[in-house]
């Protein structure tokens, strides 16, 4: 099995025939129904948390209101087409993609690992189709330009020439007698045996090559001819070759990974069909005031000052936005929310008039660079047909997008173009459009993944999990995994939890 799908395989399989427990489902939600009169719900923000929370309270009979800031909802789960509106601060423009519904960019979440069970759960629920994403693609790059001359490597080389290098390591240190631990002579010969077929080793236990990196000659007519191998010296040089490596073993990132068919957003689209509670776009929330028997909110709406009371207030504001929202939550609890950080996750995106990468054997995955647009993303859908949407650039460090932030639409667009030149050659003349979301500049969000304060994210995370008398705080920004839909749903999981127990001891 691992000869074959790799350690998730293995992982999976032992999974199905029980002998590793699967992943840890969390704590399922229980709400019951509402009765009395207190049956209010003030939602502040129309992000997938915001929007979970009110399909799950509007079902057990409670009266929920949302108040979004933006022009629309759905929070960073914003895919985009032909048309539509780029909300950047001091930049806005619209995306200028063909007018067709498979030419789309989902500009924040992109993929749903097969563990993100909440989310897989309301896909099915609300009838929100999937189809499988390619995250990983051996045929595409490894890029630095700091190794191999700047001459971007396939990542199946990189992947097949380091376990031989490592698995040759491995045989040399079996023969030197070099294990701390005392082998068996039948577990030297395991050893020998496995790490001589990991890294596709001679007999005499040296790599030279391998026929899985690819073939120098035609395979089908002809006996396959390994590949040369790359120099492992310059493979220790190069900063994106663990990229290349272990991303496809990173929990979250391990094949297969899904997307909604029709772009992200269909998410979005499916809890908005099957919600019946108003939802008030363009509603800037100007102060919350907790109350004994509710919490009072003030919001500007098309011009207005309004004011609504609820019995209790689920608030999916960005929490480093709440310092400037009047307010008379408890000091310890707004040090809190104070003390998390903006991310700059940002990403562009191309429509390229022929999906010139299939010629090169790319079918989905992603390519890696240690650039400033640090990723390239091919598309999975729409295989052979003329066009296609590439992300052109994909980071989330502070230093490398401050520069792009920076930048006038065209000056990025041009920027991120010339690094892609670098790793598909002719790539810029394939450009027709192209769109960029930088989440630290987008209005009402102003960030993407919130960053716990190093050293007292146990502290801070601790304070918001809990209540501040009948206000609720949710989000991913509420969890240890902020950046995922599945951290937001988790984190109004816990909050509903938290409100239907208050509820039932209120009632008592």
């Amino acid at each position: 099995m691992a000869s074959i799908g790799g350690s998730t395989a293995v992982l999976n399989t032992a999974h199905a025939l029980g002998l590793v427990d699967s992943p840890a489902p969390g704590k399922p939600l229980t709400i019951k129904p509402a009765s009395g009169k207190q049956k209010k719900i003030v939602i502040l923000g129309g992000g997938i948390a915001g929007l979970c929370t009110a399909y799950e309270l509007e079902r057990v009979g409670y009266d929920c209101t949302i108040l979004e800031a933006s022009h629309r909802i759905g929070g960073r789960n914003l895919t985009l087409r032909h048309g539509d509106f780029i909300d950047e601060l001091g930049r806005p423009n619209y995306c200028n993609f063909d007018e067709d519904p498979n030419l789309y960019f989902n500009t924040g979440p992109a993929r749903i690992p097969g563990h993100h069970r909440r989310l897989l759960g309301y896909c099915k629920t609300l009838g929100v189709p999937l189809h499988v994403r390619a995250n990983e693609s051996r045929l595409a790059y490894c890029h630095d330009t700091n190794a191999f001359g700047g001459k971007p490597i396939r990542i199946g080389q990189v992947i097949s020439d380091t376990r031989g290098f490592l698995s040759e390591l491995v045989q040399k240190g079996v023969k030197a007698d070099a294990f701390d631990q005392e082998l068996s002579k039948d577990d030297q010969e395991r050893l020998m045996a496995f790490s001589k077929f990991f890294g596709d080793l001679k007999d005499n236990g040296v790599y030279e090559g391998t026929t899985r990196a690819g073939s120098k000659t035609e395979r089908m007519l002809d006996h396959s001819t390994p590949t040369d191998t790359l120099n492992f010296k310059e493979m220790l040089k190069s900063n994106t070759w663990w990229s290349a490596v272990f991303a496809s073993e990173h929990y979250d990132w391990a094949a297969p990974v899904m997307e909604p068919i029709g772009g992200m957003d269909r998410i979005v689209a499916g809890f908005a069909r099957n919600i019946k509670s108003p939802i008030y776009l363009q509603s800037q929330v100007q102060s919350i005031e907790v109350l004994d028997d509710g919490v009072t909110v003030t919001y500007l709406n098309k011009g207005k000052i309004k004011t609504i009371k609820s019995d209790y207030c689920f608030n999916n504001i960005p929490a480093y936005f709440m310092s400037g929202i009047e307010n008379n939550l408890s000091k310890p609890y707004t040090d809190a929310l104070a003390s998390m950080e903006r991310g700059h996750l940002f990403k562009v995106a191309f429509q390229m008039k022929k999906r010139f990468w299939e010629e090169e054997g790319i079918y989905g995955g992603i390519s890696y660079t240690n650039q400033n647009i640090s990723q390239l993303w091919y598309p999975s859908h729409d295989i052979h047909t003329e066009k296609g949407i590439m992300l052109g650039a994909y980071g989330w460090d502070t230093d490398r997008a401050l520069p792009l932030e920076a930048m006038e639409l065209d000056e990025r667009l041009k920027y991120a173009a010339s690094q892609g030149d670098k790793i598909h050659k002719n790539y810029s003349s394939y450009i027709e459009a192209g769109a960029s979301v930088m989440w630290a500049r987008m209005n009402h969000m102003m960030g993407c993944s919130a960053g716990l304060p190093e050293g007292r994210e146990d502290e801070v995370l601790s304070r918001l999990y809990k209540p501040e008398g009948r206000h609720f705080m949710i989000g991913d920004q509420v969890s240890r995994h902020s950046g995922w839909q599945e951290a937001a749903l988790a984190s109004a999981h816990n909050a509903m939890n938290q409100f239907s127990h208050m509820v039932t001891e209120k009632n008592a």
